[in-house]
């Protein structure tokens, strides 16, 4: 095989291979985006009609706008825990020396190692105890509680990543010219780090937001939108659940460019010109 026929035969396979990959990652979500729009009461090919009656038919729904709020409000609740808990331990993590910081780490590493399934069932039986002694039970608290201890560590890696290429002569510069501390944390420390945080932020409130396995297990009788999902699916399939996968597509998408539009202009902010 000549140079130019193996450099064609890599080159095919590597564009081949990224196809596949990419077809792997979205051609469910295009399937699911089709079945929305579906005129038939059954998930089948070919589709025959098309309509968009199952959005109408999801808003009439009297279940949906109570775990809709539910998701609303543990995401949202979780986001700003996980975020805030996720930066210091970033901070404490990156910047600062301490006794026991190996052990630190392992521990913030901990939740990620725990499948999903686990870390609810886990925490349920955690749950069920204290509820015995304190006279509680499974509900928004603690479906709040499992999701801030599921996404911290997320948040936390994410925000480290910012803190690593944080230059903190800066910081010192700022106390130099006679910035308190709280000056030099608003003017100079929080717009360097906003970029992490707010892809943190955004990442935080998409996982919790998705999240299954532990709000199934530490929910009790309340619902969020993963369990009315799975709640419906159960006793059959509907193009309900495929028009609800598309509305909850829709504004993860803008998040994530949102995100990813915040982290280049910081980069772009943050790039110094070249001396002349």
């Amino acid at each position: 095989m000549s140079d130019r026929s193996r450099s064609i035969f890599i080159d095919v396979l590597l564009v081949g291979s990224v196809a596949l990959f990419l077809a792997f990652l979205y051609v469910p979500i295009v399937t699911l985006v089709v079945f929305s729009f579906t005129g038939s009461r059954m998930l089948t090919l070919p589709i025959e009609s098309w309509s968009t009656e199952w959005f109408g038919a999801l808003l009439a729904r009297p279940d949906f706008f109570p775990a809709l709020k539910n998701s609303t409000l543990v995401a949202t609740i979780s986001m700003i825990f996980a975020t805030v808990l996720g930066t210091a331990g970033a901070i404490a993590w990156v910047r600062f020396k301490f006794r026991f910081q190996q052990t630190f780490r392992l521990l913030t590493f901990a939740p990620l190692l725990f499948p999903q399934l686990l870390l609810g069932v886990v925490m349920l039986l955690w749950f069920s105890v204290l509820g015995q002694w304190l006279g509680f039970s499974t509900g928004l608290a603690t479906i709040v509680i499992g999701h801030i201890v599921y996404v911290t560590p997320f948040a936390l890696v994410i925000v480290a990543v910012q803190v690593y290429g944080y230059d903190e002569t800066l910081e010192d510069a700022a106390r130099d010219a006679g910035a308190s501390g709280w000056d030099v944390f608003r003017e100079v420390t929080l717009p360097l780090l906003w970029p992490g945080i707010f892809s943190a932020l955004t990442f935080s409130f998409l996982l919790s937001w998705g999240n299954f396995y532990v709000s199934y297990s530490l929910g009790g009788t309340m619902r969020t939108l993963p369990t009315f999902v799975y709640s419906g699916i159960a006793v059959g399939s509907s193009p309900i659940y495929p028009a609800l996968a598309t509305l909850n597509f829709v504004p993860a998408l803008i998040l994530v460019i949102v995100a990813d539009v915040v982290r280049r202009r910081a980069a772009c902010r943050n790039v110094l010109p070249e001396p002349t």
